[in-house]
């Protein structure tokens, strides 16, 4: 039988003393593998913009090795309201958080739904990007001039799509961009899509005369030379595009879109510190630097309390922008 020395006895005691191991960052000591068993909802159908969204973070903190065994699931219906009224159901529920954005806010005034986004949980504002108009590679529409001149022409039968409901993104840009054209907005015929996966089929089709999404949501089809990229609506033009801005072609209309996540209401402080910071070192990672990158999201970073101001003031632009139009 081994005896043990003092000295070896001695280091004994000092391990049994400090305990486990020290994590190393990267490990999951404070980040989303302290939340087993997290679920992210996509409250659109597959290939919208929150979907692409949702599955780039998750991958990308996967990689980063913040998280792990993160599942990602859609439940789409009236412009993301059916998802939000999941959300809001699930009060305590701390982990579980939903991919979202101005789409939400819009759909959830314009379908009247009994929750809102004030009743959620806010973490995190990630990306700003402006959308596209865009057209089928064999539409009569070569140039932005040319759609809404025939646009101008017949607002009723040249349709626009959009991946949100009434008062989300895709159905605010054109209408600013009918009023900016002298189109009465009320006589604009636009057909709501259950998000932009639902849209590209239409586009592809000649189903509408033309639609309106996120830039990070049909840039291969635009790179692949599918969709025709007529304008863009934000300050600037898109990296890598051969496309005008809405104000360079003459037409005064500037708008962005953001995306986000939020939780249910009710969870503990501690649940949403550890949700924030998720978000927080996955923003500060390389993944995901490079996905906003490549997908031409911009940073727009924001959490917690700050986020929740801004999910207020949002609220009440839709409400104001919707009057102004007369909608």
């Amino acid at each position: 039988m081994r005896l043990r020395t003092p000295l070896a006895l001695f280091g004994a005691a000092l391990l049994v003393l400090a305990g486990p191991p020290l994590l190393t960052q990267g490990s999951g000591a404070d980040t989303g593998t302290h939340i087993p068993g997290l679920r992210v909802m996509v409250p659109n159908t597959p290939g919208g913009g929150y979907d692409i969204t949702a599955r780039t973070l998750v991958k990308d903190a996967e990689d980063a090795e913040l998280i792990r065994n993160v599942e990602v699931f859609n439940l789409p219906g009236a412009g993301g309201t059916v998802g939000l009224s999941r959300l809001v159901s699930e009060r305590g529920n701390g982990k579980l958080a939903m991919s979202m954005g101005l789409g939400v806010v819009g759909a959830a005034r314009s379908n009247h739904s009994p929750s809102t986004l004030a009743d959620t949980t806010p973490i995190a504002r990630l990306t700003e990007e402006p959308d596209v108009v865009v057209v089928a590679k064999n539409s009569p529409y070569k140039t932005i001039d040319q759609l809404i001149d025939a646009w101008k022409e017949n607002p009723g039968k040249v349709s626009v799509g959009g991946g949100s409901a009434p008062g989300g993104p895709d159905h605010l840009a054109p209408m600013q961009m009918a009023q900016a054209a002298g189109i009465p907005p009320k006589e604009v015929n636009y057909v709501p899509f259950d998000g932009g996966g639902e849209l590209l089929a239409s586009i592809l089709g000649n189903k509408i005369g033309f639609g309106v999404s996120g830039v990070g949501e049909y840039l291969d089809q635009i790179e692949s030379g599918e969709l025709r990229l007529l304008a863009v609506t934000g300050p600037e033009r898109a990296k890598g595009l051969d496309a005008p801005t809405l104000q360079e072609a003459g037409y005064d209309v500037e708008f962005t879109n953001w995306r986000g996540v939020v939780a249910p209401p009710g969870i503990t402080d501690g649940e949403r510190d550890r949700l924030v910071a998720l978000m927080e070192e996955l923003h500060d990672s390389p993944e995901w630097r490079d996905s906003m990158k490549r997908n031409g999201w911009d940073d727009a970073f924001l959490t917690g309390d700050a986020f929740g101001d801004f999910l207020a003031a949002e609220d009440k632009r839709v409400v104001d922008v919707l009057k102004e139009l007369g909608l």
